[in-house]
């Protein structure tokens, strides 16, 4: 059996590590100024009932510039927790807690992203931190809600999602995974 960030292997000593695997700011920032951190993206989708994707969610979200941006799920993975774990987490937190996520029994990653702090490495700009992120294509099957700091949910097609128009109001690079994702799943060419 798996260990789970809920269920801890009993040799695991929970004062050794931060309540829930979370770091206090200064904590965050040295982490983030001298090593990658692992993350999830999540690119919510519906499906048709032969398995097709026939939708995708993307997240509307004001910059710290105060810039209106499209972005997908994603979120850093806790010390301790599962990458299925975590996926749920975040989706929960973005979509709200009846998104009710298909998460596979064995999730495989279509894509690894890697975010550097400065732009040109990859097509994966964070200028917080270098972060390595498995990107995952998760069909959704309830009512999802926009959560947190995020203003409204739209749901588009593919080949909307995909336009230069949409493309143009994602940041960081989040436009080249999700034109990724809809290339995995055979919605782009």
């Amino acid at each position: 059996m798996t260990d789970t960030a809920d269920f801890p292997h009993p040799e695991f000593d929970p004062k050794d590590s931060q309540p829930a695997g979370w770091l206090d700011e200064q904590e965050l920032a040295a982490a983030r100024g001298s090593l990658p951190l692992v993350y999830v993206d999540a690119v919510p989708v519906r499906v048709d009932d032969s398995g097709d994707v026939i939708a995708v969610g993307l997240l509307l979200r004001v910059s710290r510039e105060g810039v209106m941006t499209r972005a997908l799920v994603s979120g850093r993975v806790m010390y301790h927790e599962r990458l299925r774990d975590a996926l749920l987490r975040h989706i929960e937190k973005d979509l709200g807690p009846v998104a009710l996520p298909q998460i596979p029994p064995s999730p495989q990653p279509f894509t690894v992203a890697e975010y550097f702090p400065t732009p040109g490495i990859t097509p994966y700009y964070d200028r917080r931190q270098h972060a390595v992120s498995m990107a995952y294509v998760v069909p959704v099957t309830g009512d999802c809600q926009p959560q947190q700091h995020s203003l409204d949910l739209a749901w588009l097609t593919p080949e909307q999602a995909c336009s230069e128009s949409v493309q143009a109001e994602m940041y960081g690079g989040q436009g080249v995974l999700l034109r990724q994702a809809m290339a995995h799943v055979g919605r782009l060419s």
